[in-house]
């Protein structure tokens, strides 16, 4: 479960395979042949490059997954990375060698077979060094970050907060420490931000993805109280077990370095279906901005015509685990809405911590028309490209609204928010705050690509009706 955060890496790291076999082949085959003539000597030999391009591309991810060169390590040696790729560059060689000799393919240049396994390996080495070097740079920079608190603040915590951050790939920073009155005294660097009992205002006032506990053996009475507020708030939970066994239900058990760690989460943690949604969601994006820029431009036209600038509405939402974000949309209100606020509170329909007006005051005529029809909603495209939404998932909350939270309503930030979602298909009219949250816990206990597919099939008919408010 630790390791999903080098899900990106290596993902980026099989794309980055595939196009380097299948440029090397093009380079290769240009060097070889006459220029602007290698199509035709391919063609000659009974072969069309480009789909041979994509197949020999293919073959060579597949030798390379065979060999384990995507179980990327934390602790990486490039010395034996570069024996599994020299091992690849052997096994795809002899297995073409043998494929052409058995489909009487004799006229494939052996001088251009020789030439592409050699750039194709030491091309692989270069591409994969510069791709992980991009990604530590990334994380250096804190994008993707994860934040982690430490619920003990002896030697077994400082170790596990050393561990973590120590392993650049996982972008994973430690905010500090909670102390427990039975503890030592404190030999953490990191900061104390208090006991055990201020765990769940720390995690309400902070970002964090996942608590860590790392308390001693005469105090792991407590464990299982702590795991569980941190597991009702839509944390992460990690045991690092070096003096001995703990089990909790619903834990697996990861391995860190030699330490056995006892991993819990609810919701979601098919990594390799939320990669999936996360393609799903720009390629979405990309051609919901492409094929409705036509709108997109006369909305904000329409909008500036009628009642100035901006003509988008900008406001900060909570996103997951607590990350604040910009939330645009068009702008349905007049321009002072944001100061009016105080004065339509009293005209609040929901009941709990979220706001809605269904004859807001505030909303011009021709913002109405916009809100019936959601194409306010349409720029919220663009958060989902940058990754601060999804395009299904929870509502994106309020920070106002955020701090009003119960323990449990903040389980709903344990996954990105989408522009639609369960509670917005369900329960769109719905006065209950509570029941809105439960919508959405339900959505991420029950998620998967097939349940997205569907909230995204039953939306349509919910914009068509022109039921939004």
């Amino acid at each position: 479960m630790i390791r999903r955060y080098m899900m990106p890496l290596r993902i980026a790291v099989i794309v980055g395979d595939l196009l380097t076999a299948a440029v090397v082949f093009a380079v290769v085959s240009a060097l070889r042949f006459p220029w602007g003539d290698w199509e035709v000597a391919w063609d000659q030999v009974g072969l069309q490059p480009l789909p041979t391009a994509v197949v020999a591309g293919l073959i060579w991810v597949g030798w390379l997954w065979l060999l384990g060169t995507y179980r990327l390590r934390l602790r990486l040696s490039v010395r034996g990375e570069t024996v599994q790729i020299l091992e690849a560059a052997a096994l795809q060689a002899v297995s073409t060698f043998a494929v052409l000799f058995l489909v009487h393919l004799d006229s494939v240049s052996r001088l251009f077979l020789l030439l592409y396994f050699g750039a194709l390996t030491a091309m692989t080495i270069v591409e994969r060094a510069v791709i992980r070097e991009a990604f530590y740079a990334m994380r250096r920079r804190g994008r993707s970050a994860r934040y982690a608190l430490i619920v003990g603040t002896g030697i077994a915590a400082q170790e596990w907060a050393d561990l973590l951050e120590s392993h650049r790939g996982l972008g994973i920073r430690v905010i500090g420490h909670l102390s427990e009155e039975h503890e030592p005294p404190p030999v953490v660097t990191r900061p104390i931000l208090g006991t055990v009992y201020d765990l769940e205002p720390v995690m309400a006032g902070r970002v964090t993805d996942e608590v860590g506990i790392a308390l001693p053996t005469e105090s792991w009475g407590l464990v299982k109280a702590i795991a569980s507020i941190a597991l009702e708030g839509g944390k992460i939970v990690r045991i690092p077990m070096r003096d001995g066994t703990f089990t909790l239900p619903g834990g697996r058990i990861d391995e860190l370095e030699g330490t056995p760690v006892l991993s819990i989460a609810r919701g979601p943690e098919r990594f390799a279906a939320l990669a999936v949604k996360r393609l799903v969601d720009i390629a979405g994006a990309v051609a919901g901005l492409v094929l409705l820029s036509p709108l997109l431009l006369v909305v904000a036209i329409y909008i500036r015509a009628r009642d100035g600038a901006p003509v988008l509405f900008r406001q900060t939402r909570v996103g997951v685990y607590g990350r604040p974000f910009t939330h645009i949309q068009f702008r349905p209100m007049t321009r002072d809405a944001e100061a009016r606020l105080d004065d339509v509170r009293p005209l609040n329909e929901m009941n709990g911590h979220v706001f809605k007006v269904t004859d807001d005051p505030r909303i011009t005529p021709w913002g109405a028309r916009l809100r019936r029809t959601s194409i306010d909603e349409l720029p919220q495209l663009w958060n989902v490209l940058r990754g601060d939404m999804s395009l299904v998932g929870p509502r994106p909350p309020l920070p106002s609204e955020v701090d009003g939270y119960d323990l449990w309503h903040r389980r709903k930030l344990s996954m990105k928010p989408g522009i639609t979602g369960l509670q917005q298909v369900e329960g769109r009219r719905d006065p209950e705050f509570d029941h809105w949250v439960t919508l959405d816990l339900d959505y991420i206990d029950r998620w998967s690509l097939w349940l997205d597919a569907q909230l995204l099939f039953r939306t349509v008919p919910a914009v068509v009706s022109r039921s939004g408010r």
